[in-house]
């Protein structure tokens, strides 16, 4: 019989990585707040529950919550009714939402105080894309025993698996590092390029110069998409961990003064406006 893993949150990142792990040969058992999203989930071969409880009975060893935020991940776990209310025993619960780090390590302390489950964070970059390639990176952290148990879920969703210590939010830590390092170097190579079309460089050469010098990147390699990233998609869930790294950066007295910039440029140099809030 395989094993069982429970998945929360079968969106767009959500559902392709629970379709990968039931081609791994695990059976998922999954669940989503909103109908449609349980439609495509089990036209997809995802076997779906009618609610929060039935995933936590039906899961073998581990849930895997990929919700939108603190707020959400607080509600499927902790609330009525939820995972929690079926009194697992011994569960790991797979936190793979972007959090800040400070509120990842209130979730875990949350959560293992509220019954006999382990919560461990497991951030993820690659987006959809990697999400359906089976192709994410993923930043792990929390107890060691549990995250080495959750490799075989971690290596059917992704290629990479990077292990940043026992408290929650160092995987959310990791994840900002990265995004701060992706959202600087993205106005490094437009500005590279705006500086070469005055002097009418071609921009297919000097992006092939980059990928084969001391200018070459992830953002150079990938800007035929990156380049296309409009504000109600990639940018503004950058922006959403510019933010957050800017605020973490002023509350633990850390100077990110190149992150303020980017963050502060980001839609600018995009020719995009912010949605309003």
């Amino acid at each position: 019989m395989s094993k069982r893993i429970g998945f929360v949150g079968l969106g767009t990142m959500g559902l392709p990585m629970a379709v990968n792990l039931n081609k791994a040969g695990f059976e998922v058992i999954g669940y989503d707040a909103f109908e449609g999203s349980r439609q495509k989930a089990r036209a997809a071969g995802i076997t779906v529950t009618e609610t929060l409880t039935e995933v936590a009975e039906k899961s073998d060893d581990a849930i895997v919550s990929m919700v939108r935020d603190y707020a959400q991940n607080v509600d499927v776990i902790l609330g009525e009714d939820r995972l929690l209310s079926a009194n697992p025993q011994g569960l790991t619960i797979i936190v793979m939402s972007t959090l800040d780090p400070d509120s990842m390590n209130e979730l875990g302390q949350r959560v293992e105080e509220a019954g006999d489950v382990k919560l461990i964070a497991a951030a993820v970059s690659g987006g959809a894309s990697g999400a359906e390639a089976g192709t994410l990176s993923i930043m792990a952290s929390g107890h060691e025993d549990r995250v080495e148990a959750a490799r075989p879920y971690f290596e059917a969703v992704g290629s990479h698996t990077f292990y940043y210590g026992t408290n929650p939010g160092n995987s959310q830590a990791a994840k900002l590092v990265n995004n701060l390092v992706l959202g600087i170097t993205m106005h490094a190579v437009a500005e590279g390029l705006r500086f070469g079309a005055h002097y009418d460089l071609p921009e297919s050469e000097l992006l092939s110069l980059f990928k084969v010098s001391t200018g070459d990147s992830w953002v150079a390699r990938n800007w035929d998409s990156v380049s296309g990233w409009t504000a109600d998609t990639a940018l503004a869930v950058l922006l959403k961990d510019l933010k957050a790294a800017h605020l973490k950066g002023l509350e633990h007295g850390i100077p990110l003064p190149f992150n303020a910039l980017s963050s502060t440029l980001l839609f600018d140099s995009w020719g995009q406006e912010p949605h309003a809030r």
